[in-house]
């Protein structure tokens, strides 16, 4: 029951996040946004990834630590039912296929079933594989209250930066910030 309850919070504060995005970004700004609001937010550096489960395409369930496997990662939370994340997955989708830089993955907070969750990618031309916390205990676990959240961790699977609000991932101030991976 207690993990009812604490899911639906977790819910109404990213559906609240995601909602008050009026003014969202095509480039991250350089200036650090307050914690926990829209922007670039560096507050959590040095934080571990947290060891909770995500599911991956097959509904297998791995970690961040198993995906990154000691280099950068850029985790992106994002659900379906939100317009700036729907927007901005081609952009992190390009990222990924582009390479050089960090691995990319978007972590769906819907709690469909995975084979909802991907067939949406499917339908929107996503490459990217269809993980999912539907659970939201990678959200509630990183504090995040806005979608999309993207958090850099480098390769000691610490956290770099991470930006709340939509981006456009293969812009040029989104370079200069992911050139921060280690």
């Amino acid at each position: 029951m207690r993990a009812l309850f604490l899911a639906a919070i977790a819910a109404a504060l990213l559906t609240a996040g995601c909602d008050r995005q009026a003014s969202t970004q095509s480039e991250p700004s350089a200036d650090a946004a307050q914690p926990g609001g829209p922007g670039l937010d560096r507050s959590q550096a040095g934080k571990p990834m947290p060891a909770v489960a995500v599911k991956d395409g097959d509904g297998e369930e791995t970690s961040l630590a198993a995906i990154a496997g000691g280099k950068p990662l850029l985790v992106n939370l994002w659900a379906t039912w939100c317009a700036p994340c729907v927007k901005e997955l081609p952009t992190l989708d390009a990222l990924a296929d582009k390479g050089g830089g960090p691995q990319v993955i978007a972590v769906s907070q819907d709690t469909s079933t995975p084979d909802k969750v991907r067939a949406f990618l499917e339908e929107k031309k996503v490459g990217l594989e269809a993980y999912q916390d539907s659970e939201m205990a990678l959200s509630a676990g990183l504090g995040a209250q806005i979608l999309p959240t993207t958090i850099l961790y480098g390769s000691d699977g610490k956290e770099v930066w991470r930006y709340s609000g939509e981006v456009d991932w293969t812009g040029d101030k989104a370079a200069e910030l992911l050139r921060q991976a280690r």
